[in-house]
């Protein structure tokens, strides 16, 4: 290898606007360590968080000084150098896609699994080559591009364990339930299609027409406009017929979850993904202030949170991937050069699916038409 040095993005948690492009020296793979060629990286809200000093809830997160970090978690790239002793064997031109947090195996995520995560507190994947542990990486679908497969780590294994997380490992159900997804982000565009390649029916709220058209086209049973709709959770149970939605993506927080509680089935699932609504509660004169706990038992329903999901269910995601031939939605793609750019397009949230960010000009790109 002639180069000496990375190439990569940092951030001091100060602002989007603030996001720095500077150079690292190449490092080199110790015992377990595998050191991989970058190509592409996609985008979460998470990323912009992170950037703006705003990733504050997770206690067990150690965000630590204004020291330069690299952002952003989720990429697909090639081995160039392996050290010894991997736990996982890992060879020279495999492609790989980067694991979270790389200690959380199986089961429930654990304080002590927070302390790796990608692109807050360890250094993230926005840069040209970086050093994984090698239980850090899996196998990128061969069936996939770099640009659709860098998608998988959060976006898809979030909505995985969204639908699948309650069940039996091994055991992916789905068929006959109905699942609402909020919005048409990266996470809810993962789970309409995973749903439907479950035999779900699947509801889809947004504000814009245009995007629930898309929706539509992608399969999506039921399409509400919630700012045409602002009784949306009526709307829902009036199209399952009185059911409600048995797993319902809740991505707008404060804004949503008490919608989410009326528009839930008996024995339904309300997984608390993200807080685009907000992270606090506000209390208007005429609300209905009935408590938590008796919205809950209402519908013997379970309210559980989900910080995406461990090694085992990411391989048990993979098979079905690989199974059913799913490929990630990608909305935009943006040159290693206008990270920034890419970074405040999402935070402005007029993207349907992934925004990506080719690292390298060997990245494979899809086949299939982007949402663009």
């Amino acid at each position: 290898m002639t180069t000496k040095t990375v190439q990569q993005w940092t951030t001091v948690q100060d602002g989007l606007e603030n996001l720095t492009r500077d150079t690292a020296p190449m490092p080199t793979p110790g015992p377990d360590e595998v050191l991989v060629k970058i190509h592409a990286v996609s985008l979460n809200y998470r990323d912009t968080e992170v950037c703006m000093g705003l990733y504050g809830h997770h206690k067990a997160i150690d965000a630590g000084g204004p020291q330069p970090l690299v952002p952003c978690s989720d990429m697909c790239g090639t081995v160039i150098a392996v050290g010894e002793n991997l736990e996982i064997v890992h060879k020279v031109g495999d492609r790989v896609v980067s694991v979270f947090n790389y200690t959380h195996r199986t089961g429930h995520a654990r304080e002590v699994d927070m302390s790796v995560g990608l692109g807050l507190p360890l250094p993230g994947v926005l840069q040209t080559y970086r050093v994984f542990p090698s239980v850090g990486l899996m196998p990128a679908p061969s069936y996939l591009s770099d640009i659709e497969a860098c998608c998988l780590p959060i976006a898809s294994i979030t909505a995985w364990m969204a639908i699948n997380g309650m069940r039996p490992l091994g055991q992916p159900g789905g068929k006959g339930e109905v699942v609402l997804l909020q919005g048409t982000g990266g996470v809810s565009v993962a789970g309409l299609q995973i749903a439907k390649a479950s035999g779900a029916t699947t509801v889809v709220t947004s504000s814009s027409d245009d995007k629930l058209e898309v929706a539509k086209k992608m399969g999506g049973d039921y399409l509400i406009n919630y700012k045409t709709t602002p009784r949306w959770a009526d709307a829902v149970m009036e199209k399952t017929g009185g059911h409600g939605a048995d797993i319902i993506f809740e991505n707008g927080g404060a804004s949503t979850l008490r919608q989410s509680f009326d528009a839930i089935a008996f024995g339904g699932i309300i997984n608390c993904i993200g807080y685009l609504g907000g992270k606090t509660n506000t209390v208007s004169e005429g609300d209905d202030m009935t408590g938590i706990n008796v919205l809950a038992l209402r519908r013997n329903m379970t309210l559980r949170g989900i910080l995406n999901g461990p090694r085992d269910r990411f391989e048990e995601m993979l098979a079905f991937y690989n199974e059913k031939k799913i490929h990630p939605v990608v909305n935009r793609i943006f040159s290693f050069n206008q990270s920034k750019e890419a970074i405040q397009y999402l935070f402005g949230g007029q993207h349907f699916g992934k925004v990506v960010i080719q690292v390298s000009a060997e990245a494979t790109l899809p086949t299939t038409k982007s949402t663009e």
